[in-house]
This record gives C-alpha cells, structure tokens and sequence, in this order.
C-alpha cells in the first residue's frame, strides 16, 4: 500500500550559465498550473543567494498518487521535461514525508 501522508518534494537544479531567465520564466507558467492540481498543497521556488544559477523547488502533495499524477500533467511533461531540463546542468530530487 502505498504512503497516503502528505509528499514533501525538495528538486535542486542546477541551470546551465545563460539560461537562469529562460528557467525562471518557464518555472512561473509551472507554479500557476501546479497550484490549481487538486493534489497540490504549495509550490514554492527558491533561488541560491551564494549561486544564482541554483534553483530549488519545495513542492507539497496531498499523497503519492498527487506526485504521480502532477509528473503526468501536460505542464510538467511539456514545460518540466520538455523545456526545463535541457537547460540544466543538474537536477536532484527527493521525495520527503513530514515527521510527526
């Protein structure tokens, strides 16, 4: 069975130099679209004050299935895999739930 607790997503990326903009730009079209998801409990984006070209998005799901389901909307298949990641240099993600 799979965990029903809220989800806690934690992505680093690491943007390729010259392309800080261009992600951000497209990260804003992503954080409208992920908010209105019935599954989605916040979607915020931090930028590194040491490093401008690290992003880091601390997302929240309602569950598992949430996260499955925000990984198969068009946004993030189109915007996310489509757009974003080609101007990355790195991208880490970890997928948290909240201790009690």
């Amino acid at each position: 069975m799979k965990n029903q607790n809220p989800i806690h997503v934690f992505a680093t990326w690491k943007v390729k130099e010259g392309q800080i903009e261009n992600v951000l730009q497209l990260l804003k079209t992503v954080q409208e679209k992920s908010i209105q998801e019935s599954g989605n409990l916040f979607y915020n984006i931090h930028q590194s004050i040491t490093d401008v070209n690290t992003i880091v998005l601390f997302e929240g799901y309602t569950s598992e299935e949430a996260v499955t389901e925000h990984r198969n909307t068009a946004h993030f298949q189109d915007l996310v895999l489509g757009q974003i990641v080609p101007l990355l240099d790195e991208r880490n993600i970890i997928l948290t739930s909240p201790i009690q």
